[in-house]
């Protein structure tokens, strides 16, 4: 009979073994390791004893803790992946966690800089060739922000004015390729020109001085700071993702091909934007423009 403590241990490494990022695995292994103090209190020491009875017992005591509707759906989440790991283990004979619901969630309308804000946050950073080439990187290609971190050299094709950027699968979403406008070319070029021609041994595109990868946490408190010189307010790394789809949806590209574009893994996420803007494009096309 597996214990809780074991159980939690054979989490982890099967999150770890599956490629899933430090930041994922830590979290996960964090909110599990809070439902199995909860269970522990309750009596229940080993794996086959959990009932649904438990979790949703665990996730009340979370909301009367006054953790945010959106805490308590990433612990749920986590509840029934450890759940269905072990169900899929056979530790245990039924994914008790099936019956776990989510907290309904109000759907936040998504923050869509404008095009004055986007400038405004380009001219900023127009001293800063780093900074400067991230920024075109999220809004012209529409990457995530863990994505613009894991970017090598390696995966830009770049050949004149033309380019590509070949983003690799993780994490369930497929991998693609993105097509590379001038104005993120140029600000790469400049960059590897004349910035970041001085590191030699690292493959990462966005690095430091001593050549080591740029951090996620790095990344988005460098931008926000720019983001506050720029004057634009209450605004996030993540919103140039939805204003590079938001853009593009409004000038008439397909849903379909830039859902694949953005790496969407339903082209229903796509299509929510489609209330926030005004689609002014006749006929869909394939081509992405410049912001």
């Amino acid at each position: 009979m597996l214990n809780l403590e074991a159980a939690h241990k054979n989490f982890v490494e099967k999150l770890k073994n599956d490629g899933k990022s430090g930041a994922t695995v830590v979290a996960y292994s964090k909110d599990v390791e809070q439902l199995l103090s909860h269970l522990s209190g309750m009596g229940v020491n080993l794996v086959s004893e959990i009932k649904l009875g438990h979790l949703e017992d665990f996730m009340k005591k979370l909301s009367n803790a006054d953790y945010t509707l959106k805490s308590v759906s990433r612990k749920t989440n986590a509840t029934r992946t450890f759940i269905k790991y072990l169900y899929s283990e056979g530790e245990i004979s039924e994914n008790v966690s099936l019956g776990l619901k989510h907290p309904k969630l109000e759907t936040k309308a998504p923050r869509i800089l404008t095009k004055m804000e986007y400038r405004a946050l380009r001219d900023a950073t127009r001293n800063d060739l780093r900074t400067y080439a991230m920024i075109e990187m999220l809004l012209q290609t529409g990457v995530t922000i863990s994505e613009l971190a894991e970017i090598k050299t390696e995966n830009l094709t770049i050949s004149g004015s033309t380019g590509t950027l070949f983003v690799a699968k993780k994490n369930n979403k497929e991998a693609r390729t993105i097509p590379l406008n001038k104005a993120v070319i140029d600000a790469v070029n400049r960059y590897m020109s004349e910035e970041r021609s001085i590191v030699k041994n690292s493959g990462y595109l966005f690095v430091t001085k001593t050549g080591n990868p740029l951090l996620i946490r790095n990344i988005r408190s460098t931008i926000d700071r720019f983001f506050k010189l720029a004057g634009v307010e209450k605004a996030k790394v993540n919103d140039l993702r939805h204003t590079f789809v938001a853009h593009h949806l409004a000038s008439g590209v397909s849903i379909i091909y830039l859902s694949k574009i953005a790496g969407h893994k339903r082209i229903s996420t796509t299509e929510r934007y489609l209330q926030y803007i005004d689609r002014t494009g006749e006929q869909e096309k394939t081509e992405l423009d410049t912001l």
